[in-house]
């Protein structure tokens, strides 16, 4: 997933984003529709590989590989301010998507969750569309996961009916050091290169703020992880 996210809790009435009252329906929809304890997937394709980074609680985590869909970058949809993220003058960043792609495939990380925790994904993801996958879509590093053949799974799409946001849009360093390095964590340095390979749209400037951070889930690298990282986006496609 990339995106800027919501840094604070659901229901903070952001454009765009769930309010208070809103928060508290959908919550009880999914407390009615799911039930306590019951459990649903989302497929990390950014950030929510990274798990130090999640901000609900972990149930499982299953490393997989998500078939007939592309990840990309793009401008951020305008939607109003991220509450709590202050950007500098004109920087519009672009964000982590994915889209229906055949023949393609993409690494991430499936999050089993909490079904009512969705209303807190949702906000965090308020610039996207939660859309319905199947275990048939994806491909189990493990492929002794346990799921059910009846679990419900999900994968964030950007949302492309609102225009982009004005002004340059270059990936923030800080939010793509916390993807890099969930890439790292479960996939190992050839995993890294593959999410630059498996990428579009990686021609885009990069705006870095590794020492004053954006984002706001910012994470610390060793020496050896910076050095892995300016490698891989040493092989970054270029526009054609």
């Amino acid at each position: 997933m990339s995106k800027i996210e919501r840094a604070d809790r659901p229901g903070a009435g952001a454009a765009g984003a769930l309010d208070e009252g809103t928060a508290g329906a959908v919550g009880g929809d999914l407390a009615a529709r799911y039930g306590p304890g019951e459990l649903v997937g989302y497929f990390g394709y950014g950030s929510l590989v990274n798990r130090a980074t999640l901000t609900t609680g972990l149930v499982q985590a299953h490393r997989a590989r998500l078939k007939g869909w592309r990840r990309s970058w793009r401008p951020r949809p305008d939607m109003g301010p991220t509450p709590g993220v202050t950007l500098p003058d004109g920087i519009t960043p672009s964000l982590l998507s994915v889209h229906r792609a055949e023949g393609f495939s993409i690494d991430g990380l499936l999050v089993i969750d909490l079904a009512v925790n969705l209303v807190g994904i949702d906000a965090r993801e308020f610039r996207y569309h939660r859309r319905d996958i199947g275990l048939a879509d994806l491909e189990f590093t493990d492929p002794g996961h346990g799921l059910g053949a009846d679990i419900t799974l999900h994968v964030y799409e950007a949302r492309v009916e609102h225009p982009a946001a004005d002004g340059p849009a270059p990936i923030l360093r800080s939010y793509l050091d916390a993807v890099m390095q969930g890439f790292l964590r479960e996939f190992g340095p050839e995993g890294v290169h593959r999410f630059v390979a498996e990428t579009d749209a990686f021609h885009m400037p990069i705006h870095e703020d590794r020492h004053a951070a954006i984002y706001p889930r910012a994470v610390s690298l060793s020496a050896s992880e910076i050095a892995l990282f300016d490698a891989a986006l040493g092989r970054r496609s270029q526009p054609v």
